[in-house]
């Protein structure tokens, strides 16, 4: 039985200029939700969300390892736990990247979004998913032919809503315009964002977003764990930057990159927060910006983030010395 009071603490911001409002904070499960990893952890990290007010679980047909396990799980708690609550939860799903042999498991044709979408439906035992994505960018394949396969998707009863993730500003607003006159407007782009990525901040992609009344779902804003107090002293032994599987790799948290951090978390100290809190309040200030997506190994960690949203607005001085610490 999920929390009764679920929905009393969480933040839920509406996206662009849409009807549908998503929590503050999402979950996504990139890792720690694959075939690799224990069901029963993955299984009650979704319900302690679900009990503290995030509805929207974020996830890609090559989310593993194995490629598709983390739809899988996730399909065995929809259809379990969660079965009587389909109509509560935001299910996204992406494709993009490689999935099966051949020229047509890859990219952005017509034929590979549309026949991976249905391969992601079958694994999450759902009709429809509630938000389908291009993944990636396509530079050999027409934009026209992508955005409209997205576009298809929702006419066929697939998805309710598309979006893409990782456009340039350019891409981001030429789609728009294609989704627009298709009549099945772009709801969501999903870009890298945090304190050590700030490329959509200088890149115009925020500005493009509110101009095109585009959502905007920030993922890895803990860049990989490095926002957090995992990695204050080194590299702890079963993080992601020791896993062969991630994209973190020990040899990327460099000594100066330790002194940020340790000064960050300094800052966090004194605003009553952990680091992992601060950075993700940091990234939802923008008024553009409408989730944070977190992952988690844990319970304790989703806890712990979505206190996030306790906290007091930064200070000028405080983004000031953010800034100063960062080099921005």
């Amino acid at each position: 039985m999920p929390s009764s009071d679920r929905y009393e603490n969480m933040v839920y911001n509406r996206c662009g200029h849409s009807g549908l409002k998503l929590p503050a904070i999402a979950l996504g499960l990139w890792h720690n939700f694959a075939g690799v990893d224990p069901f029963e952890t993955s299984r009650a990290m979704v319900l302690r969300a679900f009990d503290l007010g995030i509805t929207h679980f974020d996830l890609a047909n090559n989310y593993g390892p194995p490629p598709g396990s983390a739809e899988e799980n996730m399909g065995r708690i929809l259809s379990g736990d969660l079965a009587a609550h389909r109509d509560e939860l935001i299910i996204s799903t992406k494709a993009g990247y490689d999935m099966w042999p051949g020229p047509y498991g890859d990219f952005g044709s017509r034929k590979y979004l549309l026949a991976s979408l249905d391969q992601s439906l079958e694994r999450l035992g759902v009709d429809y998913v509630d938000i389908f994505y291009h993944h990636r960018p396509d530079e050999e394949t027409p934009l026209e032919e992508s955005m409209g396969a997205l576009d298809h998707a929702v006419r066929s009863g697939r998805a309710l809503y598309v979006g893409v993730s990782s456009y340039s500003p350019e891409s981001t607003r030429a789609a728009a315009h294609i989704l627009r006159d298709l009549g099945t407007p772009c709801l969501i782009h999903q870009p890298s964002y945090s304190m050590f990525n700030r490329r959509i901040e200088e890149n115009g992609l925020l500005e493009v977003l509110g101009q095109e009344g585009i959502g905007c779902i920030a993922f890895c804003p803990l860049a990989q764990g490095l926002l957090t107090n995992r990695y204050l002293e080194g590299v702890p032994e079963g993080s992601r930057a020791t896993k062969s599987h991630g994209f973190l790799k020990s040899n990327q948290i460099t000594e100066d990159k330790l002194s940020v951090i340790g000064q960050l978390n300094q800052l966090a100290a004194e605003r009553g927060q952990s680091l992992a809190q601060m950075a993700l309040r940091w990234v939802l200030r923008h008024e553009a910006m409408t989730t944070a997506l977190i992952g988690a190994s844990r319970p304790q960690q989703i806890e712990e983030n979505v206190a996030c949203l306790e906290a007091a607005d930064f200070s000028a001085d405080e983004l000031q010395r953010i800034d100063a610490i960062l080099g921005a």
